[in-house]
């Protein structure tokens, strides 16, 4: 398979000219391995003119769609890989209003789609951060009357980051989650689903930390004001910083779903020239995500 390779928009307009383009690149993704039919098991099959397959024995046609993130994509699959091409190449990404323009498209349209694309864009947790790995907690929102520090009863949004550093301080990977409150309960979120139990993790002396010490090797310091976690305050300040300059509002609902486009870019800073290729795969993989599912109840 010849992958797309490079941030070029160009190019990228030059490889994928129409829907069938994009479903020929999708089929490529979708059975690398194999055809498998999902009614009767069996391997052998047809492909017809729009790369969809046919299975031999029950008859039934797969879409190269159907069955990943792109199923039912109604405005067209090639709008759907330039949105894609975009949310994965740009520092900064786009706004729901901003694409519903940029594509034609009403602006509810976009951010559903958009919010698909963030849900491919989460990390699997299959290789949690190792080495040296620092933990701090920061909230998103303009300042409350009365409620200072970590108040349980503020309504700005909480989170908690983790950053994996080299061993001159670089940041390797890191990962944010929104999180209910302050907590040890909910603080450990981001220790099982991101950091490995070897991992040499660094914190400042907040309380909550301290039951989940128990579990891994955590060694408490002074925050000095940000000075000893300042590739860690850095990035905790880009992550505010973006969300705040692209974004209206962001609901608590998908307070995940942004922090996962966020990382997702962070953390494949080094490999952008298969950037593009790794979203799409991630969105084939993935298994179909209804409406219902992005909306908030």
């Amino acid at each position: 398979m010849n992958i797309f390779k490079g941030q070029n928009l160009l190019e990228f307009t030059a490889r994928f000219q129409t829907d069938l383009d994009c479903k020929k690149y999708l089929s490529e993704i979708k059975w690398k391995k194999g055809f498998k039919c999902v009614k009767c098991g069996h391997k052998a099959c047809q492909v017809r003119k729009d790369f969809s397959r046919t299975c031999n024995i029950c008859s039934h046609t797969e879409s190269a769609t159907a069955n990943t993130l792109f199923h039912k994509v109604k405005f067209g699959v090639r709008k759907a890989f330039f949105i894609c091409f975009e949310m994965s190449t740009t520092t900064k990404s786009l706004s729901a209003r901003y694409t519903a323009v940029r594509y034609e498209v009403t602006q509810n349209t976009a951010r559903l789609f958009m919010h698909k694309v963030r849900e491919a864009m989460e990390s699997s947790g299959k290789y949690p951060m190792d080495g040296i790995v620092h933990v701090d907690e920061f909230v998103l929102g303009g300042v409350e009357q009365g409620k200072i520090g970590r108040s349980y009863h503020a309504k700005r949004k909480k989170a908690v980051t983790a950053v994996q550093l080299t061993k001159k301080g670089k940041v390797r990977r890191m990962y944010a989650m929104g999180i209910e409150d302050f907590s040890a309960g909910s603080l450990e979120s981001i220790f099982v689903n991101h950091i490995s139990k070897s991992a040499q993790i660094t914190t400042d002396k907040w309380k909550g930390y301290k039951p989940i010490a128990k579990a891994y090797n955590i060694t408490q310091i002074e925050s000095n004001n940000g000075l000893n976690f300042k590739a860690l305050h850095t990035m905790n300040h880009q992550i505010k910083s973006w969300i705040r300059t692209t974004y209206s509002w962001v609901s608590d609902f998908h307070l995940n779903r942004y922090f996962n486009e966020f990382c997702f870019r962070i953390n494949r800073s080094q490999s952008k020239e298969t950037i593009f290729n790794n979203l799409i795969t991630k969105m084939v993989n993935k298994d179909k995500v209804y409406q219902k599912y992005l909306i908030c109840a």
